[in-house]
């Protein structure tokens, strides 16, 4: 494995980490979802406005495997209180708090909280929620690489009966419903969860509107929901099924377990979509990201016609051109003093975010997502200010900053 490819996956895991869903970031600028602090019960912006407050127990009714290699569960909640669940907008995600058992380690604490963001990956539900989840493993021949301590914990210890807590749908990543222009989803990888919840939505609340799914992975035995989507394009001659593998196996079917070998790029979209206005929604992985989100744009689409999740702010720059660390704002020579760990640093531009910065010089601040959607590094500011690339989704404190999505506007105090 190349420098390149093992950047690639570490990409890549922090997507399966995050269930796809997290850190999104709308080409059309609707910012990247911001925090929710553990102890604040204050509803997100985008959640709907008859939804739970703070945190809330779900009890797993069920698990099932979505494809042939056991890679991708789907876990099936219903809330313990009984009370029927407000509609999400399709494309949303849920926040879990896990409490993860520790490695064994003398003077370890038994078990640590951590927070994490998985898409939802059905259409609203009255009675139940749906995650779908993808275990992250070390590379082939990179142990030292640690697998996703999440996504492996809901894999080998979140069972049917199971107790855990969760906090309303949000995102500002779901369909726009104009049933009058057709919709293109583009999913790579594990970023087919949130689509799946945007399809079972368009067929069931607007049959008429056309709807292409455009859906890449490796070969068939990381194909999520293989069967379930074949049954619904027999079944919906609105939707236009289109499956990549890039490396099928003897056994995958050519014309039945995928239409396409290679990739979804903008060269499979241009020879198989009709002309005319389409909303396109990507999620993937940053390969993907990063060539066919612009291609979109070369290729005349308007810009807030183009939607997609990225893997959060650093992933967003790079696919929109930019680099850490260059705004003019925040520009070098700033000083960042963090009061509980005593320490004054000189801002150099070098890092994306100030929870990197933080980080990079040995400065312990909590962390979930790493791309504002969980709230685990909420910080209080206790002078100067900071600023954000985009328009957090979450109504921050006004005495507090994400880290993980803010660069310094001026001279800080955190109380980190």
């Amino acid at each position: 494995m190349t420098a390149l490819e093992l950047l690639g996956y570490v990409a890549s895991a922090v997507l399966l980490q995050l269930g796809t869903g997290i850190g999104a970031a709308l080409w059309r600028r609707r910012g990247l979802p911001a925090a929710d602090h553990l102890a604040d019960a204050t509803p997100r912006s985008d959640s709907p406005a008859d939804a739970w407050q703070g945190w809330r127990a779900f009890r797993v009714s069920r698990r099932v495997f979505e494809d042939a290699g056991q890679t991708q569960c789907s876990f099936y909640l219903v809330p313990q209180d009984g009370l029927a669940l407000s509609p999400f907008r399709p494309g949303q995600y849920l926040t879990f708090s896990l409490n993860i058992p520790s490695p064994a380690a003398q003077g370890a604490s038994p078990s640590r909280r951590v927070t994490r963001c998985y898409s939802l990956s059905d259409a609203p539900d009255a009675s139940g929620l749906r995650v779908t989840i993808k275990r992250a493993l070390p590379p082939t021949g990179h142990p030292e690489i640690a697998p996703g301590i999440a996504s492996n914990y809901f894999h080998d210890r979140v069972h049917e009966g199971d107790i855990l807590q969760v906090r309303a749908p949000s995102g500002r990543f779901f369909i726009d419903p104009d049933p009058d222009v057709p919709a293109v989803f583009v999913a790579g990888g594990i970023g087919i969860t949130p689509m799946m919840s945007m399809l079972r939505w368009c067929l069931a609340e607007q049959p008429q509107r056309e709807v292409h799914l455009y859906y890449g992975v490796r070969n068939g035995s990381e194909h999520a929901f293989r069967a379930h989507l074949q049954d619904l394009a027999r079944a919906h001659p609105t939707l236009h099924l289109t499956v990549a593998y890039s490396t099928p196996r003897p056994e995958d079917r050519p014309g039945q377990d995928y239409h396409h070998e290679g990739h979804v790029d903008l060269d499979l979209l241009g020879s198989t979509l009709p002309h005319g206005r389409h909303q396109f929604y990507i999620c993937g992985p940053t390969a993907m990201m990063r060539s066919l989100v612009p291609a979109l744009t070369q290729w005349g689409v308007q810009a807030g016609d183009i939607h997609f999740e990225a893997f959060g702010p650093a992933s967003l720059q790079a696919a929109a051109g930019q680099q850490p660390g260059t705004d003019a704002a925040a520009g070098p020579s700033l000083e960042i003093g963090f009061k509980r760990s005593g320490r004054t640093l000189a801002w150099d531009g070098q890092d994306a975010n100030l929870l990197d910065f933080a980080e990079r010089h040995g400065v312990a601040i909590d962390s979930g997502c790493r791309s504002g959607s969980c709230g685990s590094c909420e910080t209080r500011v206790l002078s100067g200010a900071v600023q954000y690339r985009n328009r957090p989704d979450y109504d921050v404190a006004g005495d507090c900053c994400l880290p993980c999505v803010a660069t310094p506007q001026s001279a800080l105090v955190l109380e980190a």
